[in-house]
């Protein structure tokens, strides 16, 4: 699904590298689950985002990131790379953060991640003026500096997993604001943000979710089993970034994320390699 080939995109923020594993059941203290199946991708929220963004344009998506000098960090830039995606990318001494994702029949998952999450900054030797000349760009992870930094981009949504004191220190308002309120650490409050978001969408899953200010919107019905849930929130929040960038409105914007996000839950593990 091309969005539009002229639209140039990017995402600043994280990657893991996670383990995905099927299970029968998500295991429980004192319990064993059994394995039905497992792969590892290069994964995270950012990574996930610029995936899904590299579908809906002929555009290279440009992903500004940190990875560990290690192996791992390796295989994850050159992963992202084989999927057409523009890697701009800090090294660090420490280690490339680790992710494991148990996901259960019904396609629940949990989560577990090893080692600190590991951040892009503007103080970093990067191309940064390509953001001169982009439509739109989602944070996942950065500094305050570097968030304001992103303002000169036309559209800036972000999660709140950046974390809502950096947003605020950047002292800018973004066009979107995209969270779960599924996930106890990215429900917010509009008190807590200053400058607030022209737009704030919670997600709820099967359920849709909110928009401040809107009200309630709809979820896609899945047309298929959803096998993994793993991804369809980022992939959700690059398809509203994508269709906002592209000037749609935002009804129109949150159709798309949601398709993008359904499409996501289909699969076992956030991309398409079969």
């Amino acid at each position: 699904m091309i969005l539009t080939s002229e639209l140039r995109l990017a995402v600043v923020g994280h990657i893991e590298w996670v383990t995905f594993v099927a299970v029968d059941k998500v295991a429980v203290q004192g319990a064993i689950s059994h394995g039905r199946g497992i792969k590892e991708h290069a994964a995270g929220g950012g990574a996930v985002a610029a995936v899904q963004m590299s579908k809906l344009t002929k555009k290279k998506v440009h992903f500004f990131t940190s990875l560990g000098k290690d192996e791992i960090g390796e295989k994850c830039a050159q992963e992202l790379r084989s999927y057409g995606i523009e890697m701009h990318i800090a090294w660090r001494e420490k280690p490339t953060r680790r992710g494991f994702s148990f996901v259960g029949e019904d396609g629940n998952r949990a989560i577990t991640v090893v080692g600190d999450r590991l951040q892009p900054s503007i103080n970093d030797d990067l191309n940064w003026d390509v953001l001169n000349a982009l439509d739109g760009v989602f944070i996942t992870a950065g500094d305050a500096k570097t968030i304001q930094n992103c303002r000169k981009v036309k559209i800036v949504c972000a999660t709140p997993r950046v974390k809502i004191k950096s947003l605020n220190q950047s002292n800018i308002q973004l066009d979107a604001l995209i969270g779960s309120n599924l996930d106890p650490d990215e429900r917010v409050t509009k008190e807590e943000l200053n400058p607030k978001p022209k737009v704030t969408i919670m997600t709820e899953g099967a359920q849709g979710g909110i928009i401040y200010p809107g009200g309630r919107y709809k979820p896609i019905l899945l047309t298929k089993k959803e096998i993994d849930s793993y991804g369809c929130g980022d992939s959700f929040a690059a398809g509203v970034t994508a269709g906002l960038a592209a000037n749609w409105d935002i009804t129109k914007a949150i159709n798309l994320g949601a398709k993008c996000g359904a499409e996501c839950a289909t699969r076992f593990g956030p991309y398409n390699t079969e």
